[in-house]
This record gives C-alpha cells, structure tokens and sequence, in this order.
C-alpha cells in the first residue's frame, strides 16, 4: 500500500532541491557571467552618434552586445557554433563539469517530488541516494567554478575585459550576478545533501509509523 508522507522537513529539502536546480540552470544559460568596459554600440556610419556607452556581458557559451542599427537594445545569443569554439579549455572543462552537476540536481529534484509516496528503492533510503548525489553534483560545480577564472586570459576575454586581464585577474570586468547565483547554488547544494538526512529521519519517525499502523494512507506532520 502507498503512503503519502509529508513532513516539514521533507518538503523544505524537496523545494530546496528544485530551487538549486533551477538556479544552476538558469546561471549556467545566463550571459551574465562578466560583464565588460563600457563600449559604444556597433556603426559604421555615425561620427557623430551621441550613443551612450553600455556594458556587454560574456557567458561561458554565450553574450550579449548592443547593436545600433537594430531597435531591440540588447543582442543576445551563443557566440560558440560548437562545444569546440568556446573560448577557452578551462572554459570547456567548466561547462562539462557544471553540465554534469546540474544533470543530477535536475535528476535529484525530479525524484524528490515522489519521495512524498515512495521513501525507499532496492531497500535503500531515496533521501539518502539523493544527498549522496548532491554531494557529488557540488563536487562537480566546484570544480568547474575554480576552473573558470583560469580561462580569463582567453583572446574572447581579453576582447571584452582589455589587455589587463589575465588568468584569475578579472581586468576591466566585473563579475556578474551569474557567477554569484553559481557560487550559491553550490552552497546550497551541500546544504540540501546533509538536510536530506534530516528529511530522511522525519519521514521514519515514530510518529509517522504510529500513523501507517493506524490504516493512514495520507500523514501530514509538522
């Protein structure tokens, strides 16, 4: 027999966990990972353009410029054709290493909406497998972000962060807010992987056993 179980505990680490998975999904598809010198928009005609400068944004795979002949103020799209044009190796290894931690929090956060009914697989605990695969996915998202800064000295960065940039020396750029949303996610990602022992315990508790043997299918506790 099914039993719906649902804790505090338990749904605070499921939504934790679908909340860090579309973070790192969202940072990692951002352009917004530096964000450049001030430039002027693109023309070939304008002498005497009286444009404002503005600030274009470079991603691992992608960025976003402005372009004066197009209304739309912002041109955004993937500046690689293939895994292959990306601007750096270390840029490359932190897109596999990031790829490979968000395919697993995305995995753990598609499970932890069914942990409510199933607790366990093969007689192993599902909050204890996916914790297990938290921490692995951290691991994952840690070593792509240090990889990261290795690749600042790449020609595509020096193009929009000048000469001065240099591996792990950000030049004229600063650091936009996908890197911060990466860097916490990853923090939260642990803090989902050690939370999910607590979700574990709540959902085996005495009192949650008292409920089954009292013929509940549904047991909601605080």
């Amino acid at each position: 027999m099914c039993h719906v179980i649902v804790t505090c505990r338990s749904m605070l680490w499921t939504l934790l966990s679908i909340v860090v998975a579309f973070a790192e999904l969202i940072a990692f598809m951002s352009a917004d990972w530096l964000v450049g010198h001030p430039k002027t928009s693109d023309s070939k005609v304008s002498t005497h353009s009286t444009a404002e400068p503005y600030r274009p944004t470079l991603g691992i795979y992608g960025r976003c410029i402005k372009v004066a002949n197009l209304r739309r103020e912002d041109l955004c799209g993937p500046y690689a054709d293939h895994f292959g044009e990306i601007a750096s190796g270390f840029w490359q290894a932190t897109a596999i290493f990031l790829a490979a931690g968000i395919l697993l929090l995305c995995a753990v956060a598609f499970i932890s909406v069914f942990t409510m009914c199933f607790q366990s697989i093969m007689k192993k605990s599902i909050f204890n497998v996916c914790g297990l695969l938290q921490g692995i996915a951290g691991l994952f998202l840690i070593l792509g972000l240090m990889l990261y800064p290795a690749g600042w000295g790449s020609d595509k960065v020096l193009t929009y962060c000048g000469q001065d940039a240099s591996p792990y020396k950000v030049g004229q750029c600063s650091l936009g807010w996908a890197f911060y949303t990466a860097i916490g996610g990853t923090v939260l990602t642990f803090i989902c992987a050690v939370f999910s022992a607590q979700a574990e315990i709540a959902t085996s508790s005495d009192k949650v056993q008292e409920e089954i043997e009292e013929g509940k299918s549904l047991i909601c506790l605080l």
